[in-house]
């Protein structure tokens, strides 16, 4: 688990959205509150967000880019084709850093092992400290509540920014819909 940040991804029947928190924290030192860590990828098709080290992260997103490219927009082929280079290089598997990617169809974590986990519902993903009182929010909220899927998102971020110390209530939103 990293520290500094909360993720989370809900893959919707009507939309694709992920949200991040804006806190970037060194130690016990809040160094920003305002962080941009989610993105578009892929000519807009992909989102994407990052826990851990935002140097590290930055390399992870442009390394993915390129096998998007190389795989024309094809998230499952793009996260196989990826892991499979960060387990074989030895600088990669240092990095400290993990992902989740999402589009309209599909949602993964790539871990900072090179793994690729398909999240066991299919639909909500979390990562980063706040990450576990995010994803538990975001279950009763889709579960129990007509919110849609990016007020889930927002609302949930916003709980895991009451809870924990890494994360803030300062919440970016992307969305994907039809």
């Amino acid at each position: 688990m990293f520290d500094a940040t909360t993720i989370l991804a809900y893959k919707g029947a009507n939309k694709a959205v992920i949200g991040g928190d804006g806190q970037v924290t060194f130690g016990n030192t809040v160094l920003k509150g305002n962080a941009t860590k989610i993105r578009t990828l892929y000519k807009d098709q992909i989102l994407a967000g990052f826990a851990g080290s935002t140097a590290d992260a930055f390399n992870l997103f442009d390394m993915f880019e390129g096998h998007l490219e190389a795989c024309k927009g094809d998230l499952l082929k793009s996260v196989i084709a990826f892991s499979k280079e960060w387990r074989k290089d030895k600088l990669l598997r240092r990095l400290e850093a993990m992902m989740i990617v999402l589009n309209k169809e599909k949602i993964f974590i790539l871990s900072g092992n090179g793994d690729v986990v398909e999240p066991e519902d299919g639909a909500i993903a979390s990562i980063g400290s706040g990450g576990n009182f995010a994803i538990s929010a975001a279950r009763a909220l889709a579960k129990h509540s007509t919110l849609d899927e990016e007020a889930v998102v927002r609302e949930s971020l916003m709980i895991a920014g009451e809870l924990c110390i890494y994360t803030n209530q300062n919440i970016k939103i992307l969305k994907l819909e039809d």
